[in-house]
Parts: structure tokens; C-alpha cells; sequence
């Protein structure tokens, strides 16, 4: 070997220990976990630890002692966060979000963080959270529609927590800080997951993908309980530089062993609700890995009440998991995919306030979940639509109808209503009935709510722009009925009603009405 090809591989090797022993190194994190009492900053004398608190690092899981003390090793640049447990709250930060994580310093041996936390609801208490997913701001004005169109109808709402299931912005890191100032108006304790769009510019490995998001949201996976529930909250896009879609769904090894040790010490009898980004029954581009769904159900096959909460497609739909997916728990695993925050991407007709419609391709308006989690453990979630104001009996807060305003009386009856029952799956039962008349079931179709062809057609027939983007063209929907019309009727209007069973809600209804005319040949 020459003397040439034994330096650059001494560097080579000299490199690589660096490297490895900078991956390795790990700095004692030690502080206190007390109970907020005077207002002021900083832990006062008088003010008590907390015992029994968990503290983690993403990865490993200590309790607080006695006198709410901690004390562990973690890794150089990570954030060290406190699982907030039931019956308190977090102290806002000067950002308005919890203050529930501190940043490892990247050089010292030694690093000091304490950690507030005010009395909550009780431990047994009814809660609601807000489930929010893909607002993906652009810009400035985005924002401004995400304050008017979701933020300032909600006023105050009062729910214990919030949660937005990843792409906060559309690949602009930058906005974080005006969403931020925007989503804190609710007063709601608010918290986020990762998604593909919040990604680093320009990121070439998923391990340094995600720098603008820590410094300002912290840690990419963690835990936060509420009353009957426990919420793990995920980073669920795995960075695969010049690979399909640059990014897949997955999880990491240090996740994984966070998962395994916080589940292991749950109480079986609490709701666990994982809230990512990427959905987990995913097939298309970018879908999550089987290797890992598989590996995920199984450390959760045990816990016999789990929920997951998924973002991403901008659509809406409900997937229960079985066998044939890989889960092998006792009853089928609940995945809910929430419909997007905005819509499909701020797109559509403006309406006369300046928003754009945003209709998702399924048909599904604009709006956000609610989950309401019951003293037991059970829970109930619903879909609020941010445009439902009650003024249109067409469209509710639970679905959206479609009918012909005029037929022939007398033709072949091959005109329907259809109903797009946002909250709705194939176990759904869906009627409607004409005139008062007897109820007739509707059948499940899967196929374009026409209600979004009209605007494709629309678009396609305007000779200019009817809005800065056009919506997007109408996909099958997986939760609309269709009802035949009946034409025997005497000439006139005549009143359809329709009516859905909720699963959680009950019974919702929705009404419309079309015409038949007299007409000769």
C-alpha cells in the first residue's frame, strides 16, 4: 500500500470514530417537574415537585422520585420532554404552545431543565380535543384563510387539547411562527406531528430532515395524556432521498423502543390513540412500510383499546384493520382518516368572503374532527365542516345532497339523489324518502360526488380562471349514496329527505327538493 493510499485511509478510519463517538454522545440531563402555583417564571420556593411524572428523550422513559426530581442520559442535540399526565396542564411558552421540552445541548457533559405544570381536568373527566390535519399554508394568505375560514368561527372552544396531524405548511418552514400565532388564538394547549411538507429544504437523509421543525416544535415523538386517553404522537415520514417520492411512511428503531416502553407500562383499560401522519393502511406512493405496520401492530396487538388518527390524503374515510393488514388484536384496529384542514390545498371558486372553496376530491368540505373521549375509556369523534352554518338544509354538518332541480314528469326514473355522508363507511345505513312518503334505503356507490363534477365542468367551460387554482378533478368517493327519484309524481317541487345513522351521533338528517314538468314530445 502507498504511502498516499495509508493516509487517506487512516483519515478515513480517524473520520468514522468521530463520527461515531459524536452519534454517541450523550449528555446527563437531570432537573425538577413541579407543580406551577405563583404566575411568575422559573420554579418558585415554595412551589412542589411532582411525583411519579414521566420524562423521556424520545427513547427512554424515567419516572420523577418523591421530591419530582429526574435524572437521565440523552443523546447531544435531542429534546427531553415530560409526558403530561392526567389531571394538569402545561404553561404556554412565549410562543403560545406548551412548554413541555428543552433542547440537549450539543457540547457539555451536564445540562439543567425544569418543567411547569398547572392543575388540570380531573383524572376521570369527560374531554374533547380538536383533531386538525394538513393546513398546509403556502404563504401569507393561506394563513389568513386558515384564521377566517377554521380559527375565528371556533372562537374559545374550550377543548382540552389540539392536535395537527402533520404537513402544518407546504414545504415553507418559515411560516411556522405566523401559523403558530394563528392556531394559539383558540387558547387550546396544542400539539403537532410531522409531516412531508414540513421537511427541511434540500434534506438529503431523514436523520437531519427535520431541524427547522425541532426548534420549533421539539421533539417528533412523544406522549401526552388526558383524562381516560393517552396520545402518541409520531413522526411517521421516512426520508428516502431519490427514491420514489423522496419520502415513504415508517418508523425509526429509537421510536419503536419508545412505543414498546410506554405501552408496556400503560393501564390496559386506557384509550391509546396514536396520531400520525402518513396512514398506515397507505398502498400508493410514499405508503408506510409493511415491515413496520406489522412490527407496530404487534407491540400493540395486547392493548385492547387503540385508535389511530392519520392525515395526508385530503380525503376522509374510516379503515378498520384486520387480519389480511397484518393486526391480530381481538376486534379490528379503528383508523381514521381525518379530511384536511385545507382542503384540497386552498384551491376553488372564492366564496363572498374570499376563501376558496377547497372541496376535496372526494367531496368532503373543508373542516376539522372532534374527538370526545368518556370517562370509561369509549370514545366518539365527528366532522365539522367549516362552512355548515345551517343555512342550507342541503348541507349539514353531517353530509351534503345533490338532486336534478327539474325532471320530466313520467320519464324512466334513472335520476338520483346523492347523499355524501362525511363520516360514513360501508357499515353505514343511509334512507330518504319523497313527499313524507315511506323511507327507502339508498345504495352505496362508489364513484365522483356530482356536486364536484359541476365545478370540474365549470372550470373546464369558464373562459378564464373562476380562482387562483381550479378545484381538484372529482375522485370516487367511499362514503356516497344514491337514491332513484321518482317521476310518477304529480307536476310541482317535491321534498326529499335523507337520513344517515351515525355510528357516534345518531341519527343526522339532511333535506332538498327538485321539480317535475309537464312536457310533450
Amino acid at each position: 500500500m502507498s504511502r498516499c493510499s495509508a493516509a487517506w485511509l487512516l483519515a478515513c478510519i480517524t473520520a468514522l470514530a468521530c463520527a461515531s463517538v459524536q452519534a454517541q454522545a450523550t449528555v446527563e440531563v437531570t432537573g425538577v417537574v413541579y407543580q406551577e402555583q405563583d404566575g411568575r417564571p422559573g420554579r418558585g420556593s415554595g412551589e412542589p415537585g411532582l411525583a411519579g411524572v414521566l420524562v423521556s428523550d424520545g427513547e427512554q422513559l424515567v419516572r420523577t422520585d418523591e421530591a419530582g426530581r429526574y435524572r437521565l442520559r440523552a443523546p447531544a442535540g435531542s429534546a427531553v420532554f415530560v409526558v403530561k399526565p392526567v389531571g394538569h396542564r402545561f404553561i404556554p411558552g412565549a410562543d403560545g404552545l406548551p412548554a413541555f421540552w428543552a433542547r440537549v445541548p450539543g457540547k457539555g457533559r451536564r445540562f439543567a431543565a425544569d418543567f411547569a405544570l398547572s392543575p388540570g381536568t380531573g383524572a376521570d373527566g369527560r374531554f374533547e380535543a380538536l383533531v386538525f390535519t394538513d393546513t398546509q399554508v403556502k404563504n401569507e394568505r393561506d394563513i389568513e384563510h386558515y384564521r377566517r375560514a377554521v380559527v375565528e368561527p371556533l372562537g374559545r372552544p374550550g377543548a382540552a387539547l389540539g392536535v395537527t396531524l402533520g404537513d402544518l405548511v407546504d414545504d415553507r418552514t418559515d411560516l411556522y411562527p405566523a401559523l403558530n400565532a394563528v392556531t394559539t388564538q383558540l387558547g387550546v394547549p396544542w400539539f403537532h406531528v410531522p409531516g412531508n411538507h414540513d421537511l427541511d429544504e434540500g434534506a438529503t437523509s431523514d436523520a437531519g430532515s427535520l431541524r427547522a421543525w425541532s426548534r420549533t416544535f421539539g421533539p417528533d415523538t412523544y406522549a401526552v395524556e388526558e383524562g381516560a386517553a393517552a396520545f402518541v404522537l409520531l413522526d411517521d415520514v421516512v426520508v428516502t432521498p431519490g427514491e420514489g417520492a423522496g419520502y415513504m411512511g415508517g418508523l425509526r428503531e429509537d421510536q419503536f423502543r419508545f412505543i414498546e416502553r410506554y405501552v408496556a407500562q400503560l393501564p390496559r383499560d386506557r384509550l391509546l390513540v396514536l396520531g400520525l401522519h402518513i396512514p398506515l393502511f397507505d398502498r400508493g406512493r410514499g405508503a408506510f412500510r409493511a415491515a413496520d405496520r406489522e412490527r407496530l401492530f404487534a407491540l400493540l396487538k395486547d392493548h385492547p383499546r387503540v385508535l389511530v388518527l392519520s392525515g395526508h390524503s385530503h380525503n376522509q374515510q374510516h379503515y378498520w384493520h384486520g387480519a389480511a393488514d397484518g393486526w391480530h388484536g381481538t376486534t379490528p384496529l379503528h383508523e381514521y382518516n381525518v379530511g384536511a384542514i385545507c382542503g384540497a390545498f386552498w384551491s376553488g371558486v372564492p366564496d363572498a368572503r374570499g376563501i376558496p372553496d377547497a372541496t376535496m376530491s372526494d367531496g368532503t368540505p373543508i373542516g376539522h374532527a372532534l374527538l370526545t373521549v368518556e370517562r370509561d375509556g369509549t370514545y366518539a369523534l365527528a366532522y365539522r365542516p367549516a362552512r355548515a352554518d345551517g343555512s342550507d338544509p342541503a348541507f349539514t354538518t353531517a353530509m351534503a345532497l345533490h338532486a336534478p332541480k327539474v325532471l320530466r314528469r313520467g320519464a324512466y326514473p334513472a335520476w338520483g339523489v346523492f347523499a355524501n355522508v362525511f363520516m360514513g363507511d360501508a357499515d353505514t345505513r343511509v334512507e330518504y324518502r319523497i313527499d313524507g312518503g315511506p323511507w327507502k334505503p339508498m345504495r352505496r356507490v362508489e364513484r365522483a360526488d356530482p356536486r364536484l363534477l359541476v365545478e370540474n365542468v365549470a372550470d373546464d367551460l369558464s373562459p378564464s380562471l373562476r380562482g387562483y387554482d381550479r378545484s381538484p378533478e372529482a375522485t370516487a368517493s367511499g362514503h356516497l349514496w344514491r337514491g332513484a327519484l321518482d317521476t310518477r309524481l304529480e307536476a310541482g317541487t317535491h321534498r326529499v329527505e335523507v337520513r344517515a345513522f351515525d355510528r357516534w351521533q345518531g341519527e343526522v338528517v339532511a333535506a332538498t327538493s327538485y321539480a317535475l314538468e309537464d312536457a310533450q314530445p
